[in-house]
């Protein structure tokens, strides 16, 4: 967020500007590593107005005086609350901030002074699980919200694994598993949609993959969006593969067909 040289800062934004002058949603629903509701139970966000959430810990004082301008929308968030109940979905409404896995890369990609989003924003937890199924049916369950130019972005990351970020500050070098599951990932997302939820389901089992996920919280964003998008493919928009983290872009469908997003 405050690395505006980073390669991933202007991938982000160059995504955001995208979104806003050539999708042009009309509302965006969130599904952020960071909100893990129950075992078998999810909750929306149906507060009007949003505060930030600052989870994280041991950083500089002004991290936690950052402001990201948002409305919700509890219209919308009933809509998504209706959609889980048609098929079964235990859900239920909360009033809840944003939390930093939204409002962090939100920054980079919809800077509120150049390009600032302007639609509601309300957030859908994951589930309390590390079943890769049960989050490909969440996806399922909203996929129609992007046929009324609603978009779904998941926010997670590619490779995450912080425990082994202290061996790599300063190389950017990628460790072997870095490398192997970002393309792991690759294949199966861009796997055609008839067999795309077994490969990313597979996914959870490769060898490398507690090494690239020693939780699967930032992985399992991407099955929502796979599981929202339908018969569209997916494509791989970018990918940066460095040292315990692989920044990957990914998009679900064409752009003029309103997509979803990691």
């Amino acid at each position: 967020m405050y690395d505006d040289k980073h390669p991933a800062y202007s991938k982000l934004a160059q995504i955001g500007r995208e979104i806003t002058t050539k999708v042009k949603p009309r509302a965006v629903v969130v599904f952020s590593a960071h909100w893990q509701a129950g075992r078998d139970t999810v909750q929306v966000n149906t507060a009007e107005i949003t505060d930030l959430i600052y989870d994280f810990y041991g950083f500089p004082s002004h991290y936690y005086k950052e402001k990201f301008p948002n409305v919700g929308s509890k219209e919308l968030a009933e809509k998504v609350l209706g959609l889980l109940g048609k098929v079964g979905i235990k859900a239920e409404g909360v009033k809840r901030g944003l939390d930093h896995g939204v409002w962090a890369s939100f920054k980079c990609a919809f800077e509120p002074d150049s390009n600032p989003l302007n639609v509601p924003i309300v957030q859908v937890s994951l589930f309390k699980s590390e079943d890769p199924i049960q989050h490909y049916r969440l996806g399922q369950a909203v996929s129609e919200l992007r046929d009324e130019n609603i978009l779904i972005i998941v926010s997670g990351m590619a490779v995450h694994n912080l425990r082994d970020l202290q061996f790599t500050r300063g190389d950017p070098k990628p460790l072997p598993y870095t490398a192997s599951f970002d393309e792991a990932l690759k294949d199966a997302v861009t796997t055609a949609p008839a067999d795309r939820e077994k490969a990313m389901a597979d996914l959870l089992k490769r060898p490398d993959a507690r090494q690239a996920h020693p939780y699967f919280d930032h992985l399992l964003p991407i099955h929502i969006g796979a599981g929202a998008a339908g018969d569209d493919l997916g494509k791989r928009l970018w990918t940066l593969k460095e040292g315990s983290m692989s920044w990957a872009q990914y998009r679900f469908g064409e752009v003029a067909n309103s997509s979803s997003f990691l």
